[in-house]
């Protein structure tokens, strides 16, 4: 597989393909959005009042899908559907590098979710060790960042499985479904990529 500077990557792990969503992912997008509601707006910001919902507006997924293809041609995001199955055939979920900042700071944000009927199994965790070989090998970030609401266990036990640093607490650092909450920062730099690199390679990337 190559780890250039593409445009439009597909990075494997294991048993993931990640790559950017297009407009026809829409009814698999939908029909997972829609399934697992209920367990993962808890976990989000609210939608923006006035703006066309993407989970029942082909035209705003669309729209959705090309504001992604401009992060990724300016170099400011990169978004991915996680993909799995024997053909990569089935849409599972997503990760993003968010906020992608040069300069001395090298940063970039993770942020994930999962279809609520294929939790437990690993495709996140594996996902992120994807995404951290994109970044620090094919981006030359320095450091990602993920932050989560304490209470929310599941998300918390992917960084725990990575072995993500535990940075602290932020008090009242983003609103999340109306409510300002309070988000563990957890964070990779590239010295701790090479120190794992090894480790997550064999146990979430190479065949």
């Amino acid at each position: 597989m190559s780890w250039g500077h593409s445009t439009y990557p597909e990075l494997r792990g294991k048993r993931v393909l990640l790559r950017p969503l297009a407009v026809g992912d829409f009814e698999a997008w939908r029909e997972v959005r829609t399934r697992s509601r209920d367990w993962l707006v808890k976990w989000e910001p609210r939608p923006v009042p006035g703006q066309p919902d993407a989970v029942n507006d082909r035209r705003a997924f669309a729209a959705r899908c090309s504001a992604r293809l401009r992060e990724r041609e300016l170099g400011t995001g990169y978004g991915f559907g996680v993909f799995v199955g024997q053909r990569s055939e089935r849409f599972a979920g997503e990760i993003n590098l968010s906020s992608v900042q040069r300069g001395p700071f090298q940063n970039a944000y993770v942020g994930y979710w999962i279809d609520q009927a294929m939790a437990g199994h690993g495709y996140i965790p594996e996902s992120f060790a994807v995404v951290c070989r994109f970044a620090f090998e094919d981006l030359m970030l320095h450091r990602l960042q993920a932050s989560i609401i304490p209470r929310n266990k599941a998300s918390i036990r992917v960084a725990e499985k990575l072995g993500l640093r535990n940075e602290g607490t932020a008090l009242r650092y983003l609103e999340i479904n109306g409510v300002w909450e309070d988000h563990v920062r957890y964070a990779i730099t590239s010295e701790d990529w090479a120190e794992r690199r090894e480790q997550y390679l064999k146990e979430w990337i190479l065949p």
